[in-house]
């Protein structure tokens, strides 16, 4: 069972993941994030889109638990934002804040796009070697829907602790990130559910979390 942590607030986002939802093979279920939740129950967590979320407390309370237990995860967009917020408070052990959320300040790690990204397409280029090549090869249009990133200084950090950057993008920079030490935690600045609507194929890099959370499932 896969939770779909975040608010579905009836976005075009959310329309598309909730097309996207009956096109996988493993069961998802909506987990609001100021529910009463057990986020460890689940085979697999997917962080949505639509920052700030309800309860962003919880979000990054979960976060932790998925991180440090090995549940495979996915974050799109602000998915995404809020694993990098994760990150650095919890394992780089430094003052980290949303401008979106927090405001402006010299600790921001997530700030607002020099050229906003709502509802924008751009060509996302793998990193050869990386995790997310081996799924996706070629250049490809991703759909954003973002008017926030993590900072450059930010990522910096993030890949001196480990973390690859697994694609790129003009105007987004770094658009996948690779976290270490965990079977599967993978974030994108592209949402991969767009195109759910239209018919279009499971993005490669929803299939590969799709498979991790099969493997990670226990057998009856």
């Amino acid at each position: 069972m896969i939770a779909l942590l975040g608010d579905d607030r009836g976005h075009r986002s959310h329309q598309e993941l909730n097309a996207l939802r009956p096109m996988l093979d493993v069961e998802t279920v909506w987990v609001p994030s100021d529910s009463s939740f057990d986020i460890a129950a689940y085979d697999g967590v997917w962080l949505v889109p639509g920052s700030p979320y309800a309860d962003d407390d919880a979000v990054l309370r979960a976060l932790t638990v998925v991180r440090e237990r090995g549940i495979p995860f996915i974050g799109s967009c602000g998915g995404m934002q809020y694993a990098v917020l994760e990150f650095v408070r919890s394992v780089l052990g430094e003052a980290a804040t949303h401008a979106e959320s927090d405001g402006e300040g010299d600790d921001n790690v997530v700030t607002a796009l020099a050229c906003s990204l709502y509802g924008e397409e751009r060509l996302v280029t793998p990193v050869p070697g990386t995790r997310f090549a081996s799924w996706v090869p070629e250049p490809f249009v991703g759909m954003h829907f973002c008017n926030y990133a993590p900072t450059a200084e930010a990522v910096a950090r993030l890949e001196a602790a480990g973390v690859v950057v697994g694609a790129t993008a003009d105007d987004a920079g770094a658009e996948v990130l690779e976290f270490p030490d965990h079977p599967f935690y993978v974030t994108s600045m592209f949402q991969p559910h767009i195109g759910a609507l239209a018919g279009r194929p499971v993005h490669p890099l929803v299939r590969a979390f799709e498979s991790a959370v099969r493997q990670a499932a226990p057998r009856a």
